[in-house]
C-alpha cells in the first residue's frame, strides 16, 4: 500500500555546482538514509561538471576540443550521451542548436578565454569555416569513443545542466523517492507528483533584467521544464541587447525579440535544448519548428516596450496576450 503524505518526510537538499546551485525538493520514505542521498545527488552533478565543462582544463570536453582532427579520443558514456543528443537536436532544429560554438563564446567574451568581447577574435570565428557539426563530430558510443573530422571547439552549455537534472531524478529514483521536484537554474524536472496528488508548481520567470519576478506558473508530474533567455547574461552595444547565446548559423549573439523561451518534455536535456534552440530561432521560425517537432513551448517576446506572449500545448495557442516589461 502507497505510503500518505504523513508518513514521508520532507527533504530540501541542495550544493554548490557549475557556478550556481542545485536543489532537490522530495517526500521520502522515513528509512531513506538523507546524508547518502545528499551526497548521490552531488555526485551526480560533479560528473556532470567534470565532463562537461568548457571552464575546468581537463574536463573531457576540453580534451575533445584540443584532441587534433581524424584523431579517436575515448570518452565517458555520459558525455557521449549528450553529445548525441545534442547532435540530433542539432540537426533537427537546421542548426538553431549547434554545440560547436565554442570559440564565438569565447570571442564574445562569455566564455572562459575572456571576460569581454575580442574583435580579431571575433573576426577569426565568423571566418571559419567548417561542415555542419553533425557532419564534423563523429561518434562511436559503442566503442565509446569520439573524433572530430574538422577543427571544432564544443560548448554543452546549451544541454549540460538540463542533462545534470536528469541524473539526480536517475539518483532520486535509485534510492527509491517516487515524489520530488529537481532543479538547477532555469531546469527543472518532477519526479511523480506530491504525495497529496497534487503536480508541482513551478514558477516560469518574468524576463526582467536584475530583478526576479514570476511571470507564470506551471504544474509538473513526471515531467522537465527549461528556459533560456537573454535578460541574464547580454551586452548592450549600440543600444541593442545581444545575448550571451550564440546563433552559429550568423556566427554572432542572438539578436531577435525573444525575451525567453520555456519548453517542456519528458527529459530535462530535451527542454534545455529545445529552449536554447527556439530562442536562436526567433519568433517566427521557432514557432514553425515547435509545431513541426510538437513541442509544448511558451515565448516571451519583447514588441514595442511590451512582454507579447506565444504559446504552444499546455501554453495556449499562439499569441495568447502581452502586458508591458514591469509585468502590469
Amino acid at each position: 500500500m502507497p505510503k500518505t503524505s504523513s508518513e514521508l518526510r520532507r527533504l530540501n537538499l541542495h550544493g554548490p555546482t557549475m557556478g550556481t546551485r542545485w536543489s532537490v525538493t522530495c517526500d521520502a520514505e522515513p528509512d531513506v538514509d538523507a546524508p547518502a542521498l545528499q551526497q548521490a545527488l552531488a555526485a551526480a552533478v560533479l560528473q556532470v561538471d567534470v565532463q562537461m565543462s568548457p571552464w575546468l582544463p581537463d574536463s573531457d570536453l576540453n580534451r575533445l576540443n584540443c584532441a587534433p582532427p581524424a584523431a579517436w579520443l575515448t570518452l565517458p558514456p555520459e558525455i557521449l550521451e549528450v553529445l548525441a543528443c545534442a547532435l540530433d537536436i542539432g540537426r533537427l532544429s537546421q542548426g538553431a542548436f549547434d554545440p560547436a560554438v565554442g570559440a564565438l563564446v569565447d570571442a564574445w567574451g562569455f566564455g572562459a578565454a575572456r571576460d569581454e568581447p575580442d574583435a580579431p577574435a571575433i573576426r577569426a570565428a565568423v571566418s571559419a569555416s567548417r561542415p555542419p557539426t553533425h557532419e564534423a563530430l563523429e561518434l562511436d558510443r559503442t566503442a565509446g569513443r569520439a573524433r572530430k573530422d574538422a577543427p571544432l571547439q564544443l560548448d554543452l552549455c546549451g544541454i549540460a545542466k538540463g542533462y545534470a537534472v536528469d541524473r539526480m531524478v536517475d539518483a532520486l529514483r535509485r534510492h527509491g523517492v517516487r515524489h520530488a521536484l529537481a532543479a538547477l537554474d532555469g531546469e527543472l524536472r518532477a519526479v511523480g507528483g506530491q504525495p497529496s496528488g497534487q503536480p508541482w508548481a513551478v514558477a516560469v520567470e518574468s524576463p526582467q533584467a536584475g530583478r526576479r519576478a514570476v511571470h507564470s506558473v506551471v504544474e509538473l508530474q513526471n515531467l522537465a521544464v527549461a528556459t533560456s533567455g537573454d535578460y541574464r547574461r547580454y551586452l548592450e552595444v549600440g543600444g541593442a541587447r545581444l545575448s550571451h547565446t550564440m546563433d552559429a548559423r550568423r556566427a554572432a549573439p542572438v539578436r531577435n525579440d525573444v525575451a525567453s523561451v520555456t519548453v517542456l518534455a519528458s527529459a530535462c536535456m530535451h527542454a534545455d535544448a529545445w529552449a536554447t534552440a527556439l530562442l536562436v530561432a526567433g519568433p517566427d521560425e521557432g514557432l514553425a519548428l515547435a509545431r513541426r517537432m510538437g513541442l509544448e513551448a511558451l515565448w516571451l517576446l519583447r514588441r514595442d516596450g511590451a512582454l507579447v506572449e506565444m504559446g504552444l500545448g499546455r501554453f495556449g495557442n499562439a499569441p495568447v496576450h502581452g502586458h508591458d516589461d514591469e509585468g502590469r
